[in-house]
């Protein structure tokens, strides 16, 4: 999957028309259901993918390009549900609720449970452990944006920049708030963020010098620093990403700042597992397929396939590392800046 450096484009068109097609693959799948297995086989019909964010943005294609691989392969239905709001929460926790049949499960990015939590109350906070992870499904990194109006190119011009900036953000909790404050805190850049409710008004802020800079996703932003209507300063991934190798990452600049999107299936805690295991197996299936590599691909994603438990030791781990960094730093993820 090596590409030379500026050979990669990520292909719009070819993203939407996998989304349409998609639509109607599940459709199609469900006028041929029999309402299961007889004896209480899994699965006994249509599964359910929620996703807590709205539709078109990298999450919910996501779950759709993988919904296309689990009715393939478990022959039933797999319709996306959109439950936007609270950065996924509203969706995580309707289902928490739910059977633990292996009817339900949720699309769930890792901010919401190893960031969100540092910036919401423990009431409101979304554990990975509440649920039974199926498994890992892929990386998504932040590049870190801004627009050639702004005569903002690198980031020796922000720190130069003297006044104090506004980043924007695609949300309160989010990785790309996170991201964005510990490198001003650690850069001694002063900084004002801007919290928007996703990518795309974010992005739009950019463009329209709302704002000064802004950390978005990779797939979101891509179409823009090809055309040369965004400066693409630095990414917050741990090694150069493969499709932006010319544009260094934050810790090559000095700063410890490895902050990225991470994507997994889960179901509500109690789930048998011999339901997760028909799965996972399914959700192997569906990786495999040159139909689902080729999303990856043209949308910029790294492949992170992995079992359910390291996942959780993963996401725990940096829930950790970051209540540990904005503590030493003194960052407030949901107080005033």
């Amino acid at each position: 999957m090596t590409q030379a450096p500026g050979k990669r484009t990520a292909r719009p068109g070819a993203v939407l028309g996998l989304t349409a097609a998609l639509s109607l693959s599940v459709a199609a799948c469900g006028g041929n259901l029999s309402g299961g297995a007889a004896g209480g086989e899994f699965p006994s019909g249509p599964i359910t993918i929620a996703v807590g964010q709205d539709p078109g943005g990298s999450t919910d294609l996501i779950a759709r390009a993988l919904a296309e691989g689990l009715t393939d392969d478990l022959g039933v239905a797999a319709p996306v549900v959109n439950t936007p709001g609270a950065n996924g929460a509203l969706a995580a926790n309707e289902v928490a609720g739910q059977e633990p049949d292996g009817q339900n499960l949720l699309l769930v990015n890792a901010s919401l449970t190893a960031i969100t939590p540092l910036a919401v109350s423990e009431d409101e906070a979304v554990a990975i452990d509440d649920f039974e992870v199926v498994a890992g499904i892929s990386r998504d990194d932040y590049v870190l944006v801004s627009s050639p109006a702004s005569g903002l190119e690198t980031l020796a011009d922000l720190e130069d920049a003297g006044d104090d900036l506004k980043f924007g953000t695609t949300g309160v909790g989010t990785g790309s708030q996170l991201a964005q404050e510990l490198l001003f805190n650690q850069a001694g850049i002063s900084g004002t963020a801007v919290p928007f409710n996703s990518g795309a008004p974010t992005l739009t802020a950019v463009l329209g010098d709302q704002v000064d800079v802004a950390a978005i996703q990779l797939g979101e932003a891509i179409g823009q620093i090809e055309a040369g209507e965004l400066n693409a300063l630095l990414t917050f991934s741990a090694e150069r990403n493969e499709f932006l190798e010319d544009v260094p990452t934050a810790v090559e600049e000095g700063y410890e700042v490895e902050v990225a999107q991470y994507r997994a299936l889960a179901a509500p805690s109690g789930t048998p597992d011999d339901v997760l295991e028909r799965l996972r197996e399914a959700c192997e299936a569906a990786f495999a397929t040159e139909q689902y590599r080729a999303f990856n691909e043209d949308n910029l994603l790294t492949a992170h396939e992995i079992p359910g438990d390291q996942v959780v030791e993963e996401w725990t781990s940096s829930l950790e590392s970051y209540r540990s960094m904005t503590e030493e730093y003194g960052i407030d993820l949901g107080g005033s800046q």
